[in-house]
């Protein structure tokens, strides 16, 4: 990334900011973003700063401007065609083997101590039995992210996965904040990646929908370049205990690797559920209760799996 679009960056972001701050009884958003170009010295405005104290900033400060930026000729947007993808993870199945983050932190050419699948301990109340719970990006089909995202770098495709343009991505991180789920990074440093140029030039925006642009977001994506030619994600064919089930709502049809199971029958039989149900967002991830478990808790991963 070059100097021009790091400073465009930052000047969309810094007109956000304070454009989201000003406050009423001062100067409101509106009268903020139409304050004319001929800005003097020496006159301020109002805003309330982030820890919540009233600032005076010169006027000549704010400038709402949207810059120009890259837009790329990324085709991924039209999604696989007559495909509706669909994920359902067996909570009874997961012993924290950590296989499914190797595997997408290899896929999408991640340092193996970054992923963009989380497993998080789970317990449901004081006397209840605690479960591991792996939570990846939930491709929601009313997905907050894409509404919040002020130059479409996210967008949902037809065949239901929400994926990020790198080239377009400004780095605003609205889409952070609006995730419910906190499914998506930041890329701070390319020196988190430790990756060598060759291994760069290796990286395509279809095979794994983000480039690590520096300063912008990415997460999972249901690994595309699989998924389009009928194949498993990496993270459901890496799982040895069969946790992760993938497939097509359309045919209603999903599949750990091992076994191939109707979607709706599966859900219907194990009282699958969506998470955070309640929230409108309508994620493509539905879970099975962690009944009739496998294995037993254990707060370390197994050494063998």
């Amino acid at each position: 990334m070059d100097e021009n679009e790091n400073n465009s960056r930052r000047k969309f972001i810094k007109a956000g900011a304070f454009a989201g701050l000003a406050i009423a009884g001062s100067v409101g958003a509106f009268e903020v973003l139409s304050q004319d170009d001929n800005k003097k010295k020496g006159d301020t405005v109002k805003l309330l700063s982030p820890d919540g104290k009233i600032v005076e900033v010169d006027s000549s400060e704010i400038n709402p401007q949207i810059p120009e930026f890259i837009v790329s000729d990324h085709n991924v947007r039209e999604g696989v065609p007559g495909k509706k993808f669909v994920m359902v993870i067996d909570l009874s199945r997961c012993r924290n083997a950590g296989k499914c983050k190797t595997a997408c932190s290899k896929m999408h050419y991640l340092p193996e101590d970054r992923s963009y699948i989380k497993i998080n301990k789970m317990q449901d109340s004081d006397r209840a039995s605690p479960y591991w719970m792996p939570t990846p990006c939930f491709h929601c089909d009313n997905p907050p992210c894409v509404k919040v995202c002020p130059v479409g770098a996210t967008f949902k495709l037809t065949d239901g996965i929400v994926g990020i343009d790198n080239d377009r991505c400004i780095g605003c991180r609205f889409c952070m904040v609006a995730c419910p789920y906190s499914a998506r990074v930041f890329n701070w440093s390319r020196d988190e990646f430790k990756l060598n140029v060759e291994e760069f030039k290796d990286i395509k925006q279809h095979a794994a929908c983000s480039t690590h642009a520096l300063g912008t977001v990415e997460k999972c994506d249901f690994c595309p370049s699989k998924t389009g030619h009928d194949e498993l994600p990496d993270c459901v064919s890496a799982c040895p205990n069969g946790v992760f089930y993938f497939g097509d709502e359309v045919e209603d049809v999903v599949s750990n690797g091992d076994e191939t199971v109707r979607l709706s029958q599966l859900l219907k039989d194990k009282s699958g559920y969506r998470y955070l149900e309640d929230l409108g967002t309508k994620p493509r991830v539905y879970y099975l209760p962690p009944v009739d478990r496998q294995f037993p808790f254990e707060e370390e991963a197994p050494a063998h799996t």
